[in-house]
């Protein structure tokens, strides 16, 4: 047992800058998720219940806390937090590895903190729906301005350029967007508010921060980061006895700014970065042994088997077949262990920590999963964060078969370029596609044709396609937003 644990715990590898392999498989999970996200986003609410969250049922979508279980839409944000877990070995250890201090890494995670913060607010207040109950073209055009700009707000700009020119652009795009949110007023008869901001990226904002300071703190310690799940199950348990925990629990210096419940979110961050300290060491393995060792049909299988799980236990969760879900589970597992063994190259490697892993969290899911009333999105339940983390590694796991056991980072490239550049696709699919197709009269047109529950549903599928497209085109012309 002691020898399984230390094959399956990331090394921490020498810092200095990774070689030029890159994990195209992080970016598709992350381009995946950010086009789940849209997808949900704007689906009809006449769709079958497994379309939607499952405790907003439609064709209400009222909260339902009674209602146990899960769907592909209660994935999508849980892989998204994942991915950027994962991102973050990768970053920090290239900043600290071209001489910045720990502290300067941190200075840039509060940086990006009140980025992010301020990205939340700004989305809020300049999505149609947000500026007019009832948007009509002027809305749209406001909307559409919106959009352009926070371009130079959030964009890298080219080195090359001069850094007088860069700060002049930046200030003028700030004066812009200050301008623009105080020129609005809004249904309630206020302008702008704090307390008029998006929630998903509030607290990503704060997982961004957290995240950044745990993986410092940790780095080279899996145990000691493992212990920063227990210490929130420990808050999460306890807090609503009175004493010093709910003092903590409930103090915030801002509502909307900080709650400690956004913290719920390291039970995935956490597992998140131990998959990005195998990817940091897979980038970094200078062994020049060749990427396949296993045969083809083997890669194949363990891609399909990884991908399987996601149907199988999203339907289960669902229909609430929980022993048979289980079941099934543990006999997949005994298959992916089986399909592992033997590792060779580096990328074999990388593939069996990472699903050692996940069957890990997915078993201890499971076992969770009876507690608090059964997995839960909603009010998030233990399960659901470890069996969101499990899936979302599997799912890595058959990009990571793509993209660098058949070299097929070709196949995924849609994915990819949106998981490089996911901001633009969180807000353009409101302000940039949506607030063209309706100014063209192609959005409505396209509601008109689309009457039926499934026609919707493909007309949906079409729109987030051109959202995918657009910012394939941002990505391809190297313009990113810093979040």
């Amino acid at each position: 047992m002691p020898v399984a644990i230390a094959v399956a715990a990331p090394s921490v590898p020498p810092l200095g800058k990774p070689e030029s392999r890159r994990a195209y498989a992080l970016d598709a999970l992350r381009g995946i998720a950010i086009l789940g996200m849209v997808l949900s986003g704007i689906l009809p609410n006449t769709l079958p219940a497994w379309m939607f969250h499952a405790q907003n049922p439609p064709p209400t979508n009222a909260f339902h806390p009674e209602i146990p279980g899960i769907t592909w839409v209660d994935l999508v944000w849980p892989t998204f937090l994942f991915s950027m877990g994962a991102a973050f070995p990768l970053a920090l250890s290239k900043r600290l590895g071209s001489g910045a201090s720990i502290w300067l890494a941190v200075w840039n995670a509060v940086r990006r903190f009140v980025l992010l913060a301020f990205f939340s607010l700004f989305v809020q207040h300049v999505r149609p729906f947000s500026l007019s109950a009832s948007p009509d073209r002027t809305t749209m055009l406001v909307a559409l301005l919106a959009f352009f700009l926070v371009f130079p707000v959030l964009s890298r700009f080219p080195d090359k350029w001069p850094v007088r020119i860069q700060w002049l652009v930046r200030l003028l795009g700030w004066v812009g967007v200050i301008a623009l949110l105080a020129a609005q007023t809004y249904a309630d008869g206020r302008g702008f508010s704090v307390q008029r901001f998006d929630t998903i990226l509030m607290v990503l904002a704060n997982m961004a921060l957290v995240g950044t300071i745990i993986w410092l703190i940790t780095r080279g310690n899996v145990i000691l980061r493992l212990g920063f799940i227990a210490l929130y199950v420990a808050f999460r348990l306890s807090h609503d006895v009175p004493g010093w925990t709910q003092t903590v629990w409930n103090w915030t210096p801002a509502d909307w700014l900080y709650q400690f419940r956004y913290l719920q979110y390291v039970c995935v961050i956490v597992p998140g970065t131990i998959v990005g300290d195998f990817l940091l060491n897979w980038i970094r393995d200078r062994n020049p042994a060749p990427e396949r060792h296993w045969p083809g049909w083997r890669s194949s299988l363990l891609a399909l088997l990884c991908f399987a799980f996601v149907p199988v236990v999203l339907t289960g969760m669902f229909t609430r077949h929980t022993t048979e879900t289980a079941i099934a589970c543990f006999v997949m597992c005994a298959a992916g262990w089986a399909l592992v063994r033997n590792p060779l190259t580096n990328t074999e490697h990388l593939l069996r920590n990472i699903f050692t892993w996940s069957a890990f969290w997915l078993v201890l899911g499971l076992a969770l999963e009876p507690y608090e009333g059964g997995i839960q999105k909603g009010r998030a339940t233990l399960s659901f964060y470890f069996v969101t983390v499990s899936l979302s590694s599997l799912l890595l796991m058959t990009f990571t078969v793509i993209a660098d056991v058949f070299s097929g980072k070709r196949w995924i490239g849609l994915l990819v370029d949106n998981g490089q550049n996911p901001m633009i696709a969180y807000l353009g699919h409101t302000n940039f596609i949506g607030a063209l197709l309706f100014l063209t009269g192609i959005g409505p047109w396209m509601d008109r044709m689309t009457p039926t529950p499934w026609a919707g549903f493909w007309k949906c599928i079409f729109v987030t396609l051109l959202v995918a497209l657009s910012v394939r085109m941002f990505t391809r012309w190297k313009i990113y937003w810093r979040t």
